[in-house]
């Protein structure tokens, strides 16, 4: 017996706003930075679950192939939704989220970690975590262009997009943290405060990629 056409049209339905969905989870991902620190986060922490399902979601297409690979049919994967009024849901969803949520919403809540930088100043804190949660929420659209360049159309796509966002990590971002930790390093020399630790810390962010080969070599 076939599957009725509507059914057909809500997967493909809620398959197809898996990007805009996506959106949402870094969103959510951003608040989840900042209050497990802003500058570090924890391993299997809020930060890592909403990356995570967001790289799921952007992935979904591939990672349902898995099912066609085991023998599992999955013609409501593909095509477009034919029903109107499924249709006009999925548009609708798609439209909110992009010009409200990522369009509006993202960009307030960036400008109050802004402010929340500068309230953390005048208390005696550091501002750096508030302002790089606020860059992170800013640049939602190009971290969602990010992940969704690295998947490989494959059945191991969400696999393959972790392994480019840890290469990108790795060479893009940890060059910059080093640069950073440096001038944090020559900031507290001079106004008379430990820099032994952002100096090292530096030195780390530039040797990552020797350390993990280091590590697969002694395996």
């Amino acid at each position: 017996m076939p599957t009725p056409q509507m059914l057909d049209d809500i997967v493909r339905m809620l398959i197809q706003l898996a990007p805009a969905m996506a959106l949402v989870t870094l969103v959510l991902a951003g608040i989840a930075l900042r209050l497990e620190g802003g500058s570090t986060f924890t391993i299997g922490g809020g930060f890592t679950k909403w990356m995570f399902w967001a790289i799921v979601l952007i992935a979904l297409p591939q990672i349902l192939l898995w099912f066609t690979f085991f023998g599992v049919p999955s013609q409501a994967i593909n095509g477009s939704v034919s029903t109107t009024w499924i249709a006009s849901i999925r548009d609708d969803v798609t439209t909110f989220v992009n010009d409200f949520v990522i369009g509006r919403l993202a960009i307030t809540l960036a400008a109050f970690f802004v402010i929340r930088a500068i309230l953390d100043a005048t208390q005696g804190h550091h501002p750096l975590p508030s302002i790089l949660t606020a860059m992170f929420l800013l640049a939602i659209p190009a971290t969602a262009g990010l992940i969704g360049s690295l998947q490989t159309g494959t059945r191991f796509a969400a696999v393959d997009i972790m392994d480019g966002l840890w290469n990108y990590l790795a060479g893009r971002i940890m060059p910059i943290a080093a640069g950073l930790a440096v001038i944090g390093a020559i900031f507290n020399f001079l106004t008379n405060r430990p820099a032994t630790r952002l100096i090292a810390s530096a030195l780390g962010f530039l040797t990552v990629s020797a350390m993990w080969r280091l590590v697969l070599r002694m395996m």
